[in-house]
């Protein structure tokens, strides 16, 4: 048995493929399509056919991506990915699939892994956030996560920013999750880009403006 994980992200997602004793088989890596729900499941299912033809081996499939999934209702909420929230994506993949698939969020996903054989295992309780296109934390107790009653544990990309000023800060942000001043809002790539143009009116990438303030040019 081979396994197949999935890290979806707001701009990329990346997959590896690895065999029964962790060693890694296979790497892929593509845009994340997002205009639609259709154009999100179609792009995920379109890399996971690619890859089980160029693997042609059983595998078990897991996805790691922003947001949480409703202990409920089974609903994807909280995705910085918009197109996703309130969809049944897990149902709507194993249909289209024909297989099962297990989603989870990537901060609790990324917390678990270094708990059970990262940098922190020899910790009971790991915290940890994940940096991206957005912001996201989970935390692993005793290595199992731990997502709380409502899936939002360690959410730290929707708390409002600690000690936020507009004389410091800029500007009072809206946040799409309704909330004023998230974390997140500043604290990830694209909020870097939008507070980087909101300072200058030139909006560019993250590694843009790290290269520009390597030079002294930011």
């Amino acid at each position: 048995m081979h396994y197949l994980g999935l890290d979806i992200g707001g701009t990329k997602i990346a997959a590896v493929v690895m065999d029964a004793h962790g060693w890694e088989i296979r790497r892929y890596r593509c845009p994340t399509q997002k205009s639609t729900y259709q154009q999100f499941v179609s792009c995920v299912v379109a890399l996971i056919e690619q890859i089980r033809r160029d693997v042609q081996r059983p595998m078990l499939t897991g996805i790691a991506l922003p947001g949480s999934i409703s202990p409920l209702t089974g609903l994807i909420k909280n995705a910085n990915i918009q197109v996703i929230n309130g969809h049944a994506l897990q149902a709507d993949l194993q249909q289209l699939l024909g297989q099962p698939v297990v989603i989870a969020n990537d901060g609790n996903c990324f917390a678990l892994s270094e708990a059970c054989d990262g940098a922190g295992q020899d910790y009971d309780v790991v915290f940890g956030i994940t940096l991206g296109t957005g912001c996201g934390g989970g935390i692993a107790i005793k290595q199992r996560p731990f997502i709380g009653a409502w899936g939002n544990a360690a959410e730290c990309g929707h708390i409002t920013l600690p000690g936020y000023t507009e004389q410091e800060d800029g500007p009072s942000v809206s946040c799409y999750c309704g909330k004023h001043n998230c974390v997140e809002s500043f604290v990830s790539g694209s909020g870097f880009s939008e507070r980087y143009q909101q300072m200058t009116g030139n909006l560019l990438t993250p590694a843009a403006i790290v290269t520009l303030a390597q030079r002294g040019d930011a």
